[in-house]
């Protein structure tokens, strides 16, 4: 089994969020694609199969269990299809089990993820919320995942979460977000954290900014945007919120590693 391990939104390795994408003829069992996943011990491997129609089958998982959706993942799968099994392709279409199909497109020096938007509702902020983050959210909203807003970057930068009392939250995921510091370029600043995945904090989401996207893109008033991911390793994503329920994500990607798994 060929396994491809590529650093997702940023131009560099040692950066971005670390995907391990594993192509495969026929699907291994799931213990198996579990026990690899754990063996990686990143938040996400992907396992990608070709179809017989030019498409290709996606399926994610974390070291806890099968997902049902992964932005960064999806991203560094496009990457290695690409640039791997479709050299002359301007881009490749995913079959998923739960979100349907999932498009990754060449786009000069950058690849775009064509992904669902989540639908936002505003909820309470609670106290629960903030003796999670250590710091009170300004607004709450909910889709599958809990998204925080903060009262500056600095904050999201800062933050030292009680992952324990994180995992309590509603949510899939809780993304924490702000305004970008004057100045920087960027119109938002995040993090992301995952305990219910068993991932403390994921170093950049591409499913969360399909959470955190729409929401800026509302606040601000516009559909283009340039998004930070503030973890160690960081991450920069290019947004475009079309009015269909769309979001599109764009950014660069590196390749750390090809290896031959001999499982």
């Amino acid at each position: 089994m060929r396994q491809y391990v590529v650093d997702a939104f940023t131009d560099k390795v040692f950066a971005g969020n670390q995907a391990a994408i594993c192509v495969v003829d026929e699907w291994p069992d799931a213990p198996l694609m579990q026990a690899i996943t754990v063996e990686n011990n990143f938040s996400e491997t992907a396992f990608v199969k070709p179809l017989e129609d030019g498409r290709y089958h996606l399926r994610w998982f974390t070291p806890a269990t099968e997902i049902d959706f992964c932005g960064h993942a999806t991203f560094a799968a496009g990457y290695v299809v690409l640039n791997h099994y479709e050299r002359e392709a301007k881009q490749v279409t995913f079959a998923t089990n739960e979100v349907g199909e999932l498009v990754v497109s060449r786009a000069d020096d950058r690849y775009e993820l064509d992904f669902p938007a989540y639908d936002l509702e505003q909820v309470p902020v609670t106290d629960a919320m903030e003796e999670a983050l250590g710091a009170r959210p300004v607004e709450a909203w909910m889709a599958r995942d809990l998204l925080c807003v903060m009262d500056s970057a600095a904050t999201v930068r800062d933050l030292r979460p009680d992952l324990r009392a994180v995992e309590a939250l509603d949510g899939l995921l809780v993304h924490v977000t702000a305004a970008g510091e004057e100045g920087s370029g960027y119109d938002c600043v995040s993090r992301s954290f995952a305990p219910k995945l068993a991932i403390p904090e994921d170093p950049v989401c591409g499913s969360g900014h399909c959470h955190i996207m729409p929401y800026w893109a509302q606040r601000l008033g516009r559909q283009d945007l340039l998004a930070y991911q503030a973890s160690r390793r960081g991450g920069t994503l290019w947004g475009h919120v079309a009015g269909d329920g769309r979001c599109v994500l764009a950014g660069k990607a590196a390749l750390f590693s090809v290896a031959e798994l001999t499982v």
